[in-house]
């Protein structure tokens, strides 16, 4: 007998966003690096003095010193040859980790549950997927290359001392200064590349809301309203954006009054000591090339703003990264059975804020979300306060029936459809498929077993035979023609340019012909359970009697489970969940429960108003089911 599995609560470690453990994915070319830069300072230091020994010997007038000019020529070029090197070395490794580091951080994402991982607002999740991962990653490279940046003001203090003490010690008179001045600029530049990168996810947000409610804002003829809304950050912008370069045009004036007055200060010195005959004319030659080299410790503002600004970026990745994946007890596949469901004492308490992006979202406007939300600020992050959405349902479906869930909006529909098929897990209760824990099961081999079709379904792929065989597995083009039949998809395929190898680019596609591809998609992968959320809200009533009809016709092999708000859809199924306030009102046959003038009155309330908003989105352009309404975001099946 195979021992139990043991529950694996964390399946990975949380991955901070490090410099030090993005180091550890390209340590060869970080290591080059290091070289790179380290033998560009090394040569950079080793010039001065080769030069002033160099001009000590022309001056004490014997022979031409040939092999010092010769040593000062390869010292140049090694410079510039370890300066090139770590220029496309710096720019090569950094590409690397970028990419890395947005491949790691979306891979967290999609591996969490669902619930958690779109706690982020979309705006905000892209903005920091692209530019915070970019930040991010420069972190390594700009250390590693930093090596120059502090070995040559270093060094030539040290060179200095060589040469006379008494210029250092005059160089060293104005260090704190230096001193105070790079930290100052370092603090400054973190906190404006902070909230800077703030006020740019707040747009990305306030963007990203907007488009996903373009048709409500088109009908409601509030663009000029949603464009000054979503342009207002753009004031703050520009201020934390001028604060920027105001922290660097004072370091950069600063700067420039201090470290001439530096190298004044050391070569008055040196001139003082030439007179005196402490040194020679090719000491002074070197100390003047170290002092320039030592006032060059200002061009360290460059690479600490940029380790600053990596540091508030990876801050704002690290609720990404530590994200855990869905827990799960490893068990193998499956055992055969037609799909039956079973859900004990299930409830989900949802995070208060997050109200917007479940039933609120079904009617596309902007009412269901937080202002907190809108200016970009994460759950990840906060204390939301907490509200139930499902509350002990008890439910028994058996396999190869089909489930209709009814109810008013808000009534949970979308989370019950969730749960079932995990892409939500339920904070009480346990949900079982063919009697294994849907928690015990690893996800990718569940997944194959639960198919999803969405009333907003996202269309992944280059074609249209692409986004139908996009699923757990990529189906062959048979399935996928026998999925568009089953979704009565076939017939406006067929009239597109090229067919199933149409580029959806160049697909005009209705709400309603979209739909049609989620639910041939869905059709295209079968499994034992197939759920779907609202998927038939876009279709006209002939094209949704033969996709029930379709539906029908898989009785005996898969479960189906259907948020309906159509009386048809009702009507046809074989058991119905009345689901009202989170709570199970009542389940059974839909003649039976059809004499309850109250879940009559869900149908009047939901049906109606569907039904109504389906002929108005009817036109010329529209086809034949017309426009699809913008019901709500879809949560893809992973």
């Amino acid at each position: 007998m195979r021992p139990k599995p043991r529950l694996r609560l964390r399946p990975r470690p949380p991955e901070p966003s490090g410099a030090r453990r993005l180091a550890r994915r390209h340590p060869g070319a970080l290591l080059a690096l290091f070289l790179c830069s380290t033998g560009g300072a090394l040569a950079a230091l080793a010039l001065p003095a080769a030069l002033g020994h160099t001009v000590d010997r022309l001056v004490d007038g014997g022979p031409v010193p040939w092999a010092g000019l010769l040593l000062c020529a390869v010292l140049t070029l090694a410079e510039t040859g370890f300066d090139a090197g770590a220029a496309v070395l710096t720019t090569s490794t950094g590409a690397r980790l970028t990419a890395h580091l947005r491949t790691r951080t979306t891979a967290r994402v999609l591996a969490a549950e669902p619930r958690r991982a779109l706690a982020v607002p979309t705006g905000d999740l892209t903005a920091r997927l692209t530019a915070r991962t970019a930040d991010a990653a420069t972190a390594p490279v700009t250390a590693a290359g930093a090596v120059a940046g502090v070995l040559l003001p270093l060094g030539a203090i040290v060179g200095l001392f060589v040469i006379d003490p008494w210029t250092a010690a005059a160089f060293l008179l104005g260090a704190p200064l230096l001193v105070a001045l790079l930290h100052t600029f370092t603090r400054r530049t973190a906190d404006a590349g902070a909230d800077y990168q703030r006020a740019q996810s707040v747009i990305a947000h306030r963007l990203t809301e907007a488009l996903d409610g373009v048709d409500t804002i088109r009908a409601a003829r509030t663009g000029a309203r949603e464009y000054r809304r979503i342009l207002e950050p753009l004031t703050t912008l520009a201020a934390h954006g001028r604060r920027t370069w105001a922290v660097y045009g004072r370091a950069a004036g600063q700067s420039a009054l201090l470290l001439p007055l530096l190298m004044l200060l050391v070569l008055a010195v040196g001139g003082l000591r030439l007179h005196a005959g402490a040194i020679g004319v090719g000491d002074l030659v070197a100390a003047s090339r170290y002092a320039a080299l030592a006032v060059g410790i200002g061009s360290l503002t460059g690479a600490l703003g940029a380790l600053a600004r990596s540091r508030a970026a990876a801050r704002t990745l690290d609720p990404l990264l530590t994200l855990d994946p869905l827990p799960h007890e490893g068990l193998g596949p499956l055992p055969g059975g037609p799909g039956h469901l079973e859900l004990r004492d299930v409830g989900v308490v949802q995070d208060g804020k997050q109200d917007g992006n479940q039933e609120g979202k079904q009617d596309g406007n902007q009412e269901g979300k937080q202002d907190g939300k809108q200016d970009g600020e994460s759950l990840l992050d906060g204390e939301p306060d907490r509200k139930p959405l499902l509350t002990g349902v008890h439910l028994t479906v058996p396999g190869g029936t089909s489930l209709a869930v009814v109810g008013r909006s808000g009534s949970g529909k979308s989370v019950f459809a969730a749960v079932v098929g995990r892409l939500l897990d339920p904070d009480t209760g346990t949900v079982l498929l063919d009697g294994v824990p849907l928690t015990a099961m690893d996800p990718a081999l569940l997944r194959p077993e639960i198919a999803y079709a969405f009333a907003r379904p996202a269309l992944p792929g280059t074609t249209v035979e692409d986004t139908i065989a996009f699923g757990p597995w990529t189906a062959g083009p048979a399935a996928v023609r026998e999925g568009a039949r089953a979704a009565r998809a076939d017939g406006f395929v067929g009239l597109l340019p090229y067919g199933y190898a149409t580029p959806l680019t160049d697909a005009p596609l209705s709400g309603g012909e979209r739909q049609r591809l989620g639910l041939a998609r869905a059709f295209a992968h079968p499994g034992r359970l197939l759920i779907l959320d609202d998927a038939l809200s876009g279709l006209d009533t002939v094209t949704e009697h033969h996709v029930r009809r379709a539906l029908d016709e898989r009785a005996g092999r898969c479960t189906r489970v259907i948020v309906a708000h159509r009386l048809s859809s009702a009507a046809r199924a074989d058991r119905v969940l009345w689901l009202e306030d989170g709570r199970v009102r009542a389940t059974g046959p839909h003649e039976e429960l059809w004499a309850d003038p109250e879940y009559r009155a869900v149908f009047r309330t939901e049906t109606g108003e569907a039904e109504e908003t389906a002929e108005a989105d009817e036109g010329p352009g529209a086809g034949a089911d017309g426009a699809l309404p913008r019901a709500r975001t879809e949560v893809e099946a992973r």
